[in-house]
Order: C-alpha cells, then structure tokens, then sequence
C-alpha cells in the first residue's frame, strides 16, 4: 500500500510532520523537547532520533543543541530539492545536456505566464535587473545580475509550483557551476535577450515572451557546444543542501 511508513521511525517522523501542518506551526516554532516527544510517542531514544533526522534531512526540523536549542520548525528551501533532483540524476548517469533541455521546457512558460500576470512593479524590477547588468563590471555580478532577471520572471507568473521547478532545476543547470565563463560579448548578448523578453510581457505577449526566452536559453547550450562541449554529457554535478556544488 503505497504511503505506508517501512519502519517505526518512519512511521513517527509522519506522525511529527502532520502534527507541524495541522498545527500550522511556523517556521521558529518548538516541537517541544525530546523528553516530552518520547513521552507523547512511547517509543525508544534511538527510534525518535531517527525519526527527527529523517525530519531534518527534509528541511521540516532543525535540531539546536544546547541549553538554547531545541527541535525547531523550519521551512523547507528549494536546495533541499536540488539536492535530492541532483543525486537521483548523478546516480542515473543523467548528462547534463538533459538538464539544460528542461530548462527549455520550463523557462519559456515561466515567461509566457509572467506576460499574462506581471505586474507594472515586476516589469519595473526587471528592468531595473537589466539595467545593472549593463553596468556591471565583474563576472561575479554578472551572473548574480542573471539570476536576478530569471528569479524576477518566475516571480512575476504568479506559478508557484513552476516556480519552485524553475528554481530546482537552475540551481542543477547554472553554468558557473560547471566553469562556464561569459564574454563581453555574452554578456551583451545576455542583456539584449532579457530586454526582449521584458518587451514582450510588458506588450502582453504571451507567445513573443515564451519564443525569447526559448531562443535566450538556448543559447546558453549553443555556448556551451562552442566552447565547453565537454560538458554536454558530463555527469550532472551533485548540489550541496546549502545549495553549493560538491561533486
């Protein structure tokens, strides 16, 4: 029966987990002590324990030692996904090619919704984004200015499950992750392509934004071909839980 915890532990950290939602129990919460948990859930110290990693492996607990600390409710962040997606692709031999080609799929509708719900204050930020990176002077802040526009794209569809894939899948697909360097010339490129995409949401063109943001972001795969085609079916770099790059 699909659900169905396959262990004791399981079967209590399920029990934790419903008690924080149906609690609603904010982020910063206490879920009281351990003493107090072994009493309300009559199991052995070594079973609750495993119970609460299993909680904090999800991102859902924080365990905080000392007179201070405590188990604390904490909101689960989009690297937690990165780094379960990151090594289910890692250990299934997924190149990175087929990341890229999610992006594809997933950045163009972003930006189809963002013409259709964006606000005057969205398109306002994004323009702002565009702006400094046409000033930016380091590659650092040319990449973080990058990440900015697409994060503000997702913002503005209103979509927030293709939103959370969109930040999933950029955190595995980012090329600075892999070494990948941009030219003046890209990062021209780069900002020109931004700047047609916000011109057709700010028309509320729908198929005009979706069309851009495909042909942006497949550009980075055709710099990628250039010059880094070694990447193409390298192995997908596995993402730390702090969003880093391990391996």
């Amino acid at each position: 029966m699909a659900g169905v915890p396959k262990s004791k532990a399981d079967f209590v950290a399920q029990r934790l987990l419903d008690r924080i939602v149906s609690g609603n129990l904010s982020p910063g919460s206490s879920l009281g002590t351990e003493a107090d948990l072994l009493q309300q859930y009559d199991v052995s110290r070594p079973t609750l324990r495993e119970s609460l990693r299993i909680l904090e492996a999800q991102g859902v607990l924080e365990l905080k030692p000392g007179p201070r600390g405590g188990i604390i409710v904490t909101m689960p962040g989009t690297d937690i996904l990165a780094h379960g997606l990151s090594v289910y692709l890692r250990m299934h031999d997924v190149p990175f090619v087929a990341v890229l080609k999610a992006r594809e799929v997933i950045e163009p509708a972003l930006a189809a919704e963002a013409a259709e719900n964006g606000t005057d204050e969205d398109f306002a930020a994004l323009q702002a984004s565009i702006d400094r990176m046409l000033e930016v002077d380091h590659q650092d802040d040319f990449i973080e200015e990058n990440r900015v526009f697409h994060s503000l794209i997702a913002h503005a569809s209103r979509n927030h499950v293709m939103t959370i894939f969109w930040s999933t899948i950029s955190m595995v697909a980012a090329g600075e992750g892999h070494g990948i360097q941009y030219t003046t010339g890209n990062q021209k490129r780069v900002a020109e392509a931004h700047q047609r995409i916000l011109d057709a949401c700010k028309s509320r063109d729908s198929a005009a934004a979706a069309a851009s943001m495909r042909e942006h972001v497949r550009e980075l795969e055709q710099l990628i071909k250039k010059s880094y085609k070694y990447l193409l079916n390298q192995a997908t770099t596995i993402v730390a839980r702090d969003g880093r790059r391990v391996g």
